[in-house]
């Protein structure tokens, strides 16, 4: 069976057993500190309820790893009603100088099938107003990285910092379309950059690759050396940041499949720090390791003893983007030796329901 029909047939039986939800339910926003381009601060976290991503509803049934799909509304939500829904959760907030706002939508905000045109330009016309906003964060997938839609986006926020972040995921094509179902190549993603570096005289923009820690069918050390090699590449194609994400198990998805198999384990948190040391001493832009799900049972997870240590050294690290202290416990040995002898025989690998 391939990829493709394996997500579609996943995710189908996952949303038929999912609770419709309203738009008032979706929504949420949280706050917390960051780091802005210029040095440490403070972010708000906006999800809106918006149709999903265009990948995830095509017949390709979008990545292997992701179900944002499920957190998308059952009935349409006007764009009034999402410029409210935005004014609401950025009011529940009180913007200190410093702060960047970053815009969820469980896929593309440039994408206008997603978030229509009045309604995204309505919510940077709100984020203008707030002098305390430096920068204002959101995701595309690369093929609604325009000119045109760039342009339009950035004229509303003249003196802010746009930056488009990018689900790049890895530097091996391979991997993308084998083990992520991502639907685009690298060649794509260049594109996407170039467009942004073009626009960089004229209007302050900026773009992330968001790099995933350990796809489906990947061994240990192979995720380490992959994670490694795709930071390298995304500087070298000329992103401005680099965020990193661990894999964690999202329900409905071919990775919870093989999960419950016994057939995947998300990272250690030995290797997030290895990946983390090794990236910071070889790439001179910032590098943001995220650490949610970190010590559950469906993420990176070393052992209790040290599970709770490493995650306050990684989000120390991330603000100051320094390299983890030396840290040791007796659970390391047995990543060591994961790392050492782990390995997947891709022939022999079983992905029939």
């Amino acid at each position: 069976m391939e990829i493709q029909d394996l997500n579609q047939e996943i995710r189908n039986r996952y949303l038929e057993r999912m609770e419709p939800k309203s738009p008032q339910e979706l929504p949420a926003s949280w706050y917390g500190e960051d780091l802005l381009y210029s040095g440490k601060g403070n972010a708000i976290f906006i999800i809106l309820p918006t149709p999903g991503c265009a990948h995830a509803l095509s017949a390709s049934g979008g990545c292997t790893m992701c179900s944002y799909i499920a957190d998308s509304p059952l009935e349409a939500v006007s764009p009034d009603e999402l410029v409210d829904i935005f004014k609401n959760s950025l009011n529940r907030f009180d913007i200190k100088p410093k702060t960047v706002v970053k815009i969820f939508v469980s896929g593309s905000f440039l994408n206008e099938d997603e978030i229509p045109r009045e309604a995204r330009d309505e919510i940077l016309k709100l984020l203008n107003k707030e002098k305390n906003v430096e920068e204002v964060v959101v995701e595309s997938r690369p093929e609604y990285v325009t000119e045109e839609i760039l342009k339009a986006c950035c004229s509303l926020i003249p003196d802010k910092i746009f930056e488009v972040s990018i689900g790049l995921e890895t530097s091996s094509d391979y991997i993308k379309e084998y083990k992520i179902n991502k639907g685009f190549t690298n060649e794509d993603f260049e594109r996407a950059v170039s467009v942004v570096k073009n626009l960089k005289s004229d209007y302050k923009i900026a773009s992330k690759a968001y790099l995933f820690v350990k796809p489906i069918l990947t061994s240990e050390k192979e995720a380490i050396e992959d994670a490694v090699a795709s930071a390298i590449y995304a500087e070298e194609v000329g992103v401005d940041r680099i965020s990193f994400c661990p894999a964690t198990i999202h329900k409905g998805t071919l990775m919870e499949v093989l999960w419950r198999r016994g057939s995947y384990q998300p990272p250690w948190i030995w290797s997030i720090l290895e990946i983390i040391k090794r990236v910071r001493s070889l790439v001179k832009i910032p590098v943001i390791m995220d650490t949610s799900g970190f010590g559950t049972r469906r993420g990176p997870f070393n052992c209790k003893k040290c599970n709770k240590k490493l995650k306050n050294l990684i989000i120390q690290s991330n603000l100051d983007q320094s390299i983890p202290e030396e840290f040791d416990c007796e659970c390391k040995d047995r990543w060591v030796a994961d790392v050492e002898f782990s390995n997947i025989t891709r022939s022999n690998t079983n992905l029939n329901l």
